[in-house]
């Protein structure tokens, strides 16, 4: 059934919005009030036929439907064969065009330069494209254009993601086009665990998803030392380029880089690790009120989540059944943006615990000195002694963290801190 409209300025035409990081990003660049306008396949049509609207981006899953909607394609959507953009002519007339292809081609050319060795590192080389939708289109052009050749692998065809290390171990880029990944449902990867680790050629992974920020491809080729990123500075670019329309201007193009940097250091939450008692929870909670975020104690979610506090877990079940029932609420409360979250002493025991904080945090270890650190009320480090579990724990706290904060005096001193280290 369809529904009435209010008219918009500018905004984002999909199925499923709340996500978006595309309002902020606009707001920065000028074209504002920009809205997300969650639409039904029956509303598409009406909404950008009769509507009454300035300038219009599109997302899944609608890229392809909007070629047969407007009145005139610009030859990138016609190249493309899907429309991202769409304008009002001075005839009136809707015209569709496609920005992405210039969004990814901006990210490319950063990335062949950061990490491979120019912009003409991809020169003949094979680049799989994962996914065939319109996002997939406008990256195989942009690979084109600087003359790599890209293979597309879906689900359909003979090429599949699970037989990519048999078919195509000499590729040297992956570029995830699909929404295997995205936020809620991350850590995901849409290939089958130990494939990157069987492409001997591969030198780069990017993932169009950018919430959250590492993916589990992208932790994949992390741990494998293989660079990686994540599409956010492609949504900043596209945008960029659709507000450049919009307006009748071109926009500073440094803006891509300010507003994705401004972005990330937002968005990414802050998770602190270190000995039981070195005083995360209180210097969390002191950092979360000085940079107005969200502040979350594992150990209160614990209580809250379960109705049994970590201690009682562990003094009635066992650490192990508590160490998987912490994984599990963790798992929910990292793939979140924009917190300041204090993990448990333990954290660091789980291997699996790390690319759950790796994709969407900077991981800031509190080091407080041994003999200031109390075992009250902490049932492990009562029954191990701290100096015991120092000794385990020390070494993973400092290969785990990004950055390292020694005690200051005061959970204050710690806040600011951590600040001034992460430019917060």
């Amino acid at each position: 059934m369809a529904h009435d409209h209010a008219p918009v300025t500018y905004g984002l035409l999909g199925r499923t919005l709340k996500h978006s990081w595309s309002p902020q990003i606009h707001e920065r660049l000028g074209t504002t009030p920009y809205e997300l306008v969650e639409l039904e396949p029956d509303e598409l049509a009406p909404f950008v036929r009769e509507g009454h609207w300035q300038g219009l981006n599109c997302t899944i899953p609608y890229k392809q439907d909007l070629v047969g909607l407007v009145d005139e394609l610009r030859p990138n959507a016609a190249r493309i064969g899907a429309v991202n953009t769409l304008l009002h002519g001075q005839d009136g007339r809707i015209i569709g065009d496609n920005t992405d292809l210039f969004g990814f081609a901006w990210m490319l050319a950063r990335f062949c330069e950061r990490h491979l060795g120019g912009r003409d590192a991809l020169r003949g080389a094979k680049a799989l494209v994962l996914g065939s939708g319109g996002a997939s289109k406008a990256i195989v052009a942009a690979l084109e254009d600087v003359s790599a050749t890209p293979v597309v692998i879906s689900r359909q065809g003979g090429d599949t993601y699970e037989t990519i290390a048999e078919s195509h171990a000499d590729a040297s880029l992956i570029v995830n086009t699909t929404p295997v990944g995205m936020y809620p449902n991350c850590p995901a990867s849409p290939l089958v665990p130990g494939t990157i680790e069987r492409l001997a050629s591969l030198r780069g992974v990017i993932d169009v998803v950018y919430n959250p920020e590492r993916t589990g491809i992208m932790l994949d080729a992390d741990r494998l030392g293989i660079p990686a990123e994540s599409g956010l500075v492609m949504l900043v670019g596209q945008a960029w380029l659709s507000s450049s329309m919009w307006q009748g201007r071109e926009l500073d193009e440094e803006l891509i880089g300010s507003i994705e940097s401004d972005l990330m250091r937002q968005c990414r939450n802050v998770a602190l690790i270190g000995m039981p008692g070195s005083g995360k929870t209180s210097a969390g909670r002191n950092l979360a009120e000085l940079c107005g975020r969200t502040f979350v104690d594992m150990d209160v979610d614990f209580s809250e989540r379960y109705g049994r506090t970590p201690a009682d877990v562990i003094n009635e079940d066992g650490e192990q059944t508590f160490r998987r029932m912490e994984t599990e609420a963790l798992a929910e409360v990292a793939k979140r943006s924009s917190l300041v979250i204090s993990c448990g002493g333990g954290v660091v025991t789980r291997p699996e615990n790390l690319p759950l904080l790796r994709q969407n945090s900077t991981v800031v270890m509190i080091d407080r000195k041994a003999e200031e650190l109390s075992s009250r009320g902490r049932p492990i480090s009562q029954q191990r002694g701290i100096q015991a579990l120092a000794a385990e724990r020390m070494p993973l706290y400092r290969a785990w963290a990004d950055t390292v904060v020694s005690c200051t005096g005061s959970a204050r001193g710690d806040a600011l801190e951590i600040m001034r280290r992460l430019s917060l």
